[in-house]
């Protein structure tokens, strides 16, 4: 069988700028599987399917033009080739040539009908063919006899192939709509009624069989088109929703910039070009980094976004002069690549300066934070911090609180370890009981083991002649601290070894051992792997002693915690000394930038130093010893850099603010800080800074 034989020669050629929408209509009004794409001269340039289009009508816009996403090299065949065996070959259609020129389509459909009219080459390979159609077909003859009946028929109209071959299709189609569509109607193609079976859509398309000049009967195919027709709908709708969007998006006072995963600019609204002073035509098509190295923007939170993948804010300033906060969010498809970025930009200029109007009670604040947190614990002392890590750290106090396993405390000097035993024992069941506190390195030798243990009359010469009891006794149905447990001479880790193992000691001098109900804590400012590795302490007791581990972090670790702990010593000092002193802004940020190798203690020290010696009510730069005025500037490689000009203009703020702190007049600022009497009126305006007397 040759081609001609078999083409439809009847062509809806499209055209390749003509859009996805307008050709997707034109397939379903004519029932097309697939149409060719001409070009000006009527050259064969492309081809459009049925199923190319469905696929796209998701992803594109419906005015996405043909030409980006037709076939552009599909397989022809020509006019008097033999017709391609369907068995080996599936497709949806192929463009005829002849002489170079488009004369017909070859659908898969047509040959599906021309073997239906050659049974005599072999009817079973025929229905075996049309089995495997997709689509329901059906063939009558002219007794309306069923001759045709595939499988996707029997599942569509819930009718048994080999009932319905040979049936009357009166008979069996009569109330199903199909037979309309198959005595009714000229040639192909069919009219573009659309047929409704249950809840799916097909449109029909006819084709008479002819045998020697004579019709014989009709062959029914019914192409379904339920998922071309919510595909539309979800079209409509789309361009329904992107309007919307687009209103909103334009909408926002605050500025929206929004590129692609590769950093390239989509689109930004009227919000961000006031904002900025950056136009759309400035960046739209542009790849990020380019504007950043033009200067058209400082730094890029998408940029940024890109590296980390996650959400990033910066800060920074605007051609325009305003402080503006940008936020960056990249957006994910199903494999985790970023598909978008989607900035957020907003003027902080007026939220900055109110920012700076409550900086003055920030530390008052974080006060308060700390004396209810003290107040919920019920301890004895103040625990006071703010930080993540103390948080933490207390969450495990007051869970190991209820139970009488060991706990061995850890931190540098001047930590709190003392105060971390002084919290456990007053939430614990033993709050009742002592708490007995013993430094192992502030006791000699050997007085340690007596003390800790107790002895008998006459252990030793001078010992009482009634004896003593030591410390372990002292703290029954309590708490024993042994501070500094790394000072603890070997021979007595063994006798607390014993304890811990037995729950009994043996005074000095003394021969029956005595039971005591006493909870041990340890702590100790000392490395005790190195010390066991340098035989200095046992093992076995250090596995006794580690139960439970806490390691209480140095201050340099939690810097979050310097303000809070330097208003509450603030506050204790000025009780105690009768002042009413403040701490100025620039010096609690060189107090959370210092080391700190004395821990709070030493922050304690200083603040009652400076409560005592300060001159002035406001606690400033000058207050600070030498050590701590060393300027410091800390970068690393994941840290924001300030604009220089905003770096310039917060420094100079700090200074006025301090020296105006200090100084009544404008007249002894500008001498203290070797300036113009004029150069302090007018900057002080410019930053919003008020005398002592009130006056800017």
């Amino acid at each position: 069988m040759k081609v001609y034989e078999v083409m439809n020669p009847r062509l809806l050629p499209l055209r390749p700028r003509q859009t996805i929408g307008e050709v997707s209509r034109l397939f379903i009004d004519f029932s097309l599987d697939a149409s060719p794409v001409l070009n000006e001269e009527q050259e064969l340039v492309g081809l459009v399917t049925k199923n190319r289009l469905l696929q796209v009508l998701s992803q594109e816009s419906p005015g996405t033009e043909i030409q980006d996403i037709m076939l552009t090299d599909p397989i022809t065949i020509a006019f008097d080739d033999d017709v391609p065996d369907i068995r080996k070959q599936k497709f949806t259609c192929r463009p005829v040539m002849r002489n170079g020129q488009l004369v017909g389509m070859l659908y898969f459909s047509d040959i599906l009908v021309a073997l239906a009219l050659e049974i005599k080459k072999g009817k079973e390979e025929i229905e075996a063919a049309i089995d495997a159609v997709y689509n329901p077909v059906i063939e009558i003859d002219n007794d309306f006899r069923i001759k045709i009946f595939n499988r996707q028929a029997s599942r569509l109209l819930g009718i048994d192939i080999e009932e319905a071959r040979g049936a009357n299709a009166h008979d069996l189609l009569g109330g199903t709509g199909v037979l309309d569509s198959l005595i009714h109607g000229n040639h192909k193609p069919l009219p573009v009624n659309k047929l409704v079976i249950g809840d799916r859509s097909f449109l029909p398309y006819r084709n008479d069989v002819v045998k020697d000049g004579n019709v014989i009967g009709s062959v029914l195919v019914l192409r379904e088109i339920s998922e071309f027709e919510e595909l539309v709908r979800q079209s409509q709708y789309t361009q329904k929703l992107n309007r919307e969007l687009d209103a909103i998006f334009e909408s926002s006072f605050d500025g929206l910039y929004v590129t692609d995963g590769q950093a390239i600019t989509l689109r930004l609204n009227k919000g961000f070009e006031r904002i900025t002073g950056v136009t759309a035509a400035e960046c739209v098509g542009r790849h990020m980094a380019d504007l950043v190295k033009e200067g058209k923007f400082s730094r890029s939170g998408t940029l940024l976004a890109l590296e980390k993948k996650e959400r990033v804010t910066i800060s920074l300033v605007a051609a325009t002069g305003n402080e503006v906060l940008v936020t960056s969010n990249p957006i994910f498809d199903e494999e985790g690549n970023i598909i978008l970025v989607v900035t957020n930009v907003r003027d902080i200029t007026e939220l900055n300066e109110l920012q700076r109007k409550l900086e003055q009670v920030e530390g008052l604040t974080q006060l308060y934070r700390s004396q209810l947190e003290q107040i919920k614990l019920q301890t004895s002392r103040q625990l006071v911090f703010n930080s993540t890590k103390m948080k933490e750290l207390l969450d495990l106090v007051l869970r190991v609180t209820g139970v009488d396993s060991t706990i061995l405390i850890q931190g540098e000097s001047g930590v709190g370890k003392e105060l971390i035993a002084e919290i456990i024992h007053s939430s614990s069941n033993r709050k009742d009981g002592p708490l007995i506190k013993v430094n192992c390195g502030a006791i000699p030798e050997n007085l340690l083991e007596s003390e800790l243990f107790g002895y008998e009359a006459g252990a030793f010469t001078g010992a009482s002649k009634s004896g003593k009891i030591g410390l372990f006794e002292l703290a029954q149905g309590g708490i024993l601290f042994l501070d500094e447990i790394g000072e603890l001479p070997l021979n007595l880790q063994v006798k607390l070894l014993r304890f811990l193992q037995d729950k009994e000691i043996l005074r000095v001098g003394g021969e029956q051992p005595i039971i005591v109900d006493v909870r041990i804590l340890a702590g100790t400012n000392r490395n005790l792997v190195e010390m066991i590795a340098n035989h200095q302490f046992r093992l076995d007791l250090y596995y006794r002693l580690n139960v439970i581990p806490i390691f209480v972090p140095p201050l340099r670790e939690r810097p979050d915690d310097v303000p809070v702990l330097a208003n509450y010593f603030l506050s204790v000092f000025n009780d105690k000394y009768q002042m009413n002193k403040r701490l100025h802004k620039s010096v609690i940020d060189v107090l959370m930038e210092y080391h700190w190798p004395g821990n709070v203690r030493e922050l304690e020290n200083l603040m009652e130093r400076m409560v005592v010696t300060s001159i002035n009510n406001i606690i400033s730069m000058q207050d600070l010893p030498a050590s701590f005025k060393v300027p410091r500037l800390k970068l690393d490689s994941e840290q924001e850099l300030l604009p220089l000009r905003q770096a310039v203009e917060n420094t100079e703020r700090e200074l006025l603010e301090a020296a105006f702190a200090r100084f009544r007049s404008s007249y002894q600022v500008a001498t203290a800080l070797q300036v113009n009497q004029s150069t302090v009126i007018r900057k002080a305006a410019k930053y919003g800074i008020k005398r002592q007397d009130g006056r800017s």
